[in-house]
């Protein structure tokens, strides 16, 4: 009786040894248990291990997530884009100054500058420079050549705001067109609609077709404009 007691005791020893290598990561060689068939596991001991298997698997969840770095939301690329809008430049237009200033040249200016804003660019006037001939406070246009104190090259082309030049329509601005005699910012603006709407002039007689001019300002503009 007693060698029977000894040798379950030594089982359930065994047992727990298996199951502390299991848990210390060691390998413990198997014990043969001889089969008992009066012996079986009772519902609430299922119920025991399932809790406990359940209990392990939430906390191994747990842990697994808490030790996961968390996400820091990017705001690089909105920092980036506030400062690249508040420091982009305005726009600005390109100005070829000749004549008697200190430097001439190309010049660049912010949209909307006038002709002394350009001039000042230049250095200034060089020496006594006749400038009653222009218009000082003319906004001045991309592209454009100012004449200072000189008068423009025999057989080249007439640039706008200079003396004798003519005024194209097709590419004169409102101002330009407003310097014009007869012509003031309410026509202007008639002459520049009509040509957003048909495109372009094709000839100065194509003048008759915008509103407010008749054929007494044609006969004014005629030797002013071209096309």
């Amino acid at each position: 009786m007693r060698t029977d007691e000894e040798t379950r005791a030594e089982v359930a020893r065994r047992r727990l040894a298996q199951l502390t290598a299991a848990f210390e990561g060691r390998v413990v060689e198997p014990v043969d248990v001889p089969a008992d068939p009066k012996r079986k596991l009772e519902p609430q001991h299922v119920k025991v291990l399932a809790t406990v298997l359940m209990a392990a698997a939430v906390i191994t969840v747990w842990w697994l997530l808490s030790s996961r770095p968390q996400a820091t939301p990017d705001t690089a690329p909105l920092a980036l884009s506030t400062a690249t809008s508040a420091t982009s430049a305005p726009p600005e237009v390109v100005i070829d100054v000749e004549g008697k200033v200190r430097r001439p040249g190309i010049v660049t200016l912010p949209k909307g500058s006038r002709v002394v804003d350009a001039i000042k660019a230049a250095g200034g006037l060089s020496g006594k420079a006749d400038t009653a001939s222009l218009n000082m406070a003319r906004k001045v246009d991309d592209g454009e050549q100012i004449l200072v104190g000189v008068a423009p090259v025999p057989g080249a082309e007439p640039v706008p705001g200079t003396p004798g030049a003519k005024v194209n329509l097709n590419t004169a601005t409102m101002d330009q067109l407003d310097e014009l005699p007869g012509v003031g910012p309410v026509t202007a603006k008639s002459i520049l609609d009509w040509r957003t709407k048909n495109g372009h002039f094709t000839k100065v007689e194509d003048l008759l077709d915008v509103k407010g001019i008749g054929q007494a300002t044609l006969d004014d503009l005629r030797d002013l404009v071209t096309v």
